[in-house]
């Protein structure tokens, strides 16, 4: 039987006079690759960022396994201290919606996790650099390393965006919206390597906020689509793609339209934030 990886218990989360999440009960198991998916507003990025402890629920718990305990138990976000929350993030790897890269080169985009999350001394860094810009087909020599990130192409940043996660070795990896905004040539290539750095390692744990149909198609994902804030489906891809319902064929025939354009993040005022990501 698959162990758990994250569980989420009766999650509420309000934004002044709107609920964004109305009661989410979720069980994410280690090696699955899930997609969750709905309609802008529907509250995937706020839980999304629940689980990455940016936001505290008004009611309700997540939980995740501490990959640091050999037992690998399931601890409870809001009862860990900062110290055992960075213990935890050290198995995680993030790829932000629109990359979050740091105003610096591209070796220094790399560096910074693995100097401040993972606390390597920079000899140490060099070579895991080289090696996670070769496994998302970027270069690895000196002169691109060096490069500034804020010359890249939209593509390449994204690469970037990805070696920058992976380079954390984690055991759970996290896209949101990891395609949005892209050439379509470019998605394809984003597909796959998604596709590649889930199967490279074993344990390895793929969540992805997303509208890309194609990238549904790509992976084959557990979908859990969201629906006013509830759970309205969570299947197999397959099932949801074959769905009749009046909620959820609507949506899917309108994913390309989503997918097209720069989906703006949801709504949450920088008092809810809770800081956890350098």
């Amino acid at each position: 039987m698959s162990k758990t990886e994250i569980r989420i218990e009766a999650l509420y989360k309000s934004f002044g006079d709107n609920a964004v999440l109305r009661g989410i009960d979720l069980e994410l198991y280690q090696r699955e690759v899930i997609a969750v998916v709905g309609g802008s507003g529907c509250g995937k990025t706020v839980l999304l960022n629940h689980i990455l402890r940016q936001l505290i629920p008004d009611s309700g718990r997540v939980k995740v396994v501490d990959h640091s305990d050999p037992e690998s138990p399931l601890v409870d976000l809001a009862e860990v201290g900062e110290f055992e929350l960075e213990k935890i993030f050290q198995h995680w790897g993030v790829v932000f919606q629109r990359n979050a890269l740091f105003s610096t080169t591209v070796l220094g985009n790399i560096a910074l996790w693995l100097r401040e999350v993972k606390g390597l001394e920079e000899d140490a860094i060099l070579p895991i650099a080289r090696r996670s810009l070769k496994s998302v087909g970027l270069g690895s020599e000196d002169t691109f390393l060096d490069q500034p990130s804020e010359k890249l192409s939209g593509g390449m940043a994204k690469r970037l965006a990805v070696a920058r996660a992976i380079a954390m070795d984690p055991a759970v990896i996290f896209y949101d919206e990891p395609t949005t905004g892209l050439d379509p040539s470019s998605c394809a290539q984003i597909h796959n390597l998604i596709y590649d750095m889930h199967y490279a390692v074993e344990h390895r744990t793929t969540l992805i906020i997303t509208h890309d149909k194609d990238l549904l198609q790509r992976l084959r994902p557990r979908t859990i689509m969201l629906h006013e804030g509830k759970v309205f489906f969570d299947g197999p891809f397959e099932k949801f793609k074959e769905a009749k319902s009046e909620i959820i064929r609507p949506y899917f025939d309108i994913m390309p339209l989503l997918q097209e354009r720069h989906i703006e993040p949801e709504h949450i005022p920088v008092s809810e934030r809770k800081a956890t990501w350098i």
